[in-house]
Parts: C-alpha cells; structure tokens; sequence
C-alpha cells in the first residue's frame, strides 16, 4: 500500500511565486471554490497529455535517496499509460476495462480485465477523477487545504482511517497557468516521503492509440 500512496496521485491532472507568501496563502483559503474551478477549467482543455518524471523516495533507515524514472502518457476519456525505465523496466497500461502490464526487458505483456487487478483499478480512477478536476468526488476521499493560489499548491489529507494508516498527507503543486502538475509529494505517517517531478511536459499532442494497448 506504501508504493500504491507513493505514486496515487503522480499524472494528476492535466517558477517563482509572485507576491508575498503569506498575502497568498490567505488569499487561497478564501477563495478555494475559485481555484478549483480554475483547475478544472484548464482540465477541461487537456486532450492528451505526456511527459517524463523523477521519483525521489527518502526513507529514514536509509541515508541514500532511491531514484527511479520513467514516463507517462495521458489520453482522454480513458487511457493511461505508466512506466518506469530506471534502475528497472515496466508498467502498465489501461485502455477502458483493458490493461496491459510487463515488467524488465522482455517483450512478453500479461493482457487482463482492470478489474481483475485492484492496484490498477483504484489507481486510474483516481487519476482520471483528477484528470477531470472532479472535486466533488475527490472531496469525498481527502480534506483539501489550498496552500496558494500562484501557482495551485494544494495539501491533501486522508479522510479514511484505513487510509491514515500508510498516509498522512499529499501535496500538488502546479504549473503557473494550471495545465499540469509540477510536482507531487507523498507524506506518510513515519515521516518518509516521495517526491515525483514531472519533466519536459507536452499537452494536446497527438498520441497513437497503440500506446494503450
């Protein structure tokens, strides 16, 4: 369940911080209606979206930090496309009901219904929930705290005991004009955490419908 949390909210949605910190955050909390429908308006733009992504997981038994990378493809209404290329190879895709998973170098995929795999079923509905900017339904799962308005930054808490557990909190900062995240990170209880980066970003660029499958 950690590396599920590590990784819930990582193809969310489709530099600097103007004004004083503080001024914003205030401002934020007052008007967390108005950025969510901000969000959800540039979400409502976002055809396909694709791009590459730096994992960071700081463990406290550990002193070095482990880094993986990989890319991502997004295509709406219902096609996502995971995968890791460093240390390791794999991943998956979702193509409606269907999926796609493999893993180190070999050709060989393993074809089966989403729902046959609770990980990746739960997985792109949250990110196509997030995809949408639905926050009616998001708000049902987290309490969102609006950190600032410019750029996005949002801290979300889990409402499910059962969630708490492997969960403390997750936070989502986006890009200045709200087209995608920049970066997500992913808290837990003990005080380790994930960092996820994403990189070289690309909206509405045609992508092969062969990705998916």
């Amino acid at each position: 369940m950690k590396q599920f949390a590590c990784i819930l909210l990582a193809l969310c949605l489709s530099g600097g911080i103007p004004g004083d910190p503080t001024d914003s955050r205030a401002e934020a909390q007052g008007d967390a209606a108005g950025i969510f429908s901000k969000i959800a308006g540039s979400a409502s733009q976002v055809k396909t979206l694709a791009g590459d992504f730096i994992q960071e997981k700081h463990l406290s038994m550990l002193n070095n930090i482990l880094t993986s990378k990989g890319r991502f493809y997004y295509k709406r209404e219902d096609k996502l496309r995971w995968e890791l290329t460093d240390p390791i190879t794999s991943g998956f895709a979702v193509n409606g009901e269907k999926a796609i998973r493999w893993k180190d170098d070999s050709k060989r995929t393993q074809t089966f219904q989403v729902q046959q795999v609770p990980f990746i079923e739960v997985f792109t509905e949250q990110v196509f929930a997030w995809a949408k900017a639905d926050f009616k339904k998001l708000e049902k799962t987290y309490r969102i705290q609006v950190i600032r308005d410019k750029p996005a930054d949002l801290k979300l808490f889990p409402k499910s005991s059962q969630e708490k557990k492997y969960l403390n909190h997750i936070r989502i900062i986006f890009a200045l004009d709200t087209s995608h995240v920049q970066t997500v990170e992913v808290h837990e209880p003990d005080g380790d955490f994930t960092l996820i980066r994403f990189l070289n970003m690309t909206i509405n660029s045609p992508l092969p419908d062969s990705l998916f499958n």
